[in-house]
C-alpha cells in the first residue's frame, strides 16, 4: 500500500451504492501492527455558483444522517470515469437549474482522511444562466437561496452553514481575484 504500511490481510466488509468499507490488518514499517478500516469513495464535485454581482447560490437540502435541512453548495458523486468538471456541470444544473458559461477549478480536498479516501473537486461557477432544475429522485425538497457573499461568510460564522465542503469551496472561491473583486 505504501512505504509506511504492509497489508497483511485485506477484506471488503460492505459494498453499497455510494461507498464500500474495507478492513486491513497492517504492519507499520516500525513493526507495529494494527487494523485500519477505510470508507472507499469515488469522490465528487462541489460547485460555488457566483453571480455577476458577487451573490452566491446555496441549496437547502434535507440530509438524512444529521436528520435536518442544511445549507450547502450543489454537489454530487462522480460517476465511473467521469471528469470532475463534467460532474460539476451536471450537478449544478440538476440541483439549481443554472448553467455556467465559466467553470473555474478551485482545487481539491480530502473530506475525512482519517477513515475515508473521498476527494472532492471544488469549482466556482460563473456567468450563470437560469434554466430549470432537474432533481433526482429523493432530491425533491431542494430549494435554492441566493445571498450576498459577505452574508454567506456570516452564515459560516454563526453556524447557519456547517457543511465542510461548502465552507472550503466558499473560501477557496474568495481567493480568486475575479470573485474577490465582486464581493460587496
Amino acid at each position: 500500500m505504501s512505504e509506511e504500511f504492509t497489508v497483511l490481510k485485506h477484506e471488503v466488509i460492505y459494498t453499497g451504492r455510494v461507498f464500500r468499507v474495507e478492513r486491513d490488518e497492517v504492519r507499520h514499517r516500525t513493526g507495529y501492527r494494527s487494523v485500519r478500516e477505510c470508507v472507499v469513495h469515488d469522490g465528487g464535485a462541489v460547485i460555488c455558483p457566483v453571480f455577476s454581482n458577487g451573490d452566491i447560490l446555496l441549496i437547502r437540502q434535507y440530509r438524512y444522517p444529521v436528520d435536518r435541512h442544511i445549507l450547502e453548495f450543489p454537489a454530487g458523486k462522480l460517476q465511473q470515469d467521469e471528469p470532475p468538471a463534467e460532474c460539476a456541470t451536471r450537478e449544478l444544473e440538476e440541483e439549481t437549474g443554472y448553467r455556467a458559461t465559466r467553470l473555474i477549478g478551485l482545487g481539491s480536498m480530502y473530506t475525512t482522511p482519517g477513515y475515508s479516501s473521498e476527494v472532492l473537486y471544488l469549482f466556482a461557477a460563473c456567468e450563470l444562466e437560469a434554466g430549470k432544475q432537474n432533481l433526482e429522485s429523493g432530491e425533491e425538497s431542494i430549494t435554492t437561496i441566493r445571498v450576498p457573499f459577505p452574508e454567506a461568510e456570516e452564515m459560516v460564522k454563526d453556524g447557519r452553514i456547517m457543511d465542510g465542503k461548502t465552507i472550503a469551496a466558499l473560501y477557496r472561491a474568495k481567493l480568486l481575484p475575479e470573485i474577490a473583486g465582486r464581493q460587496r
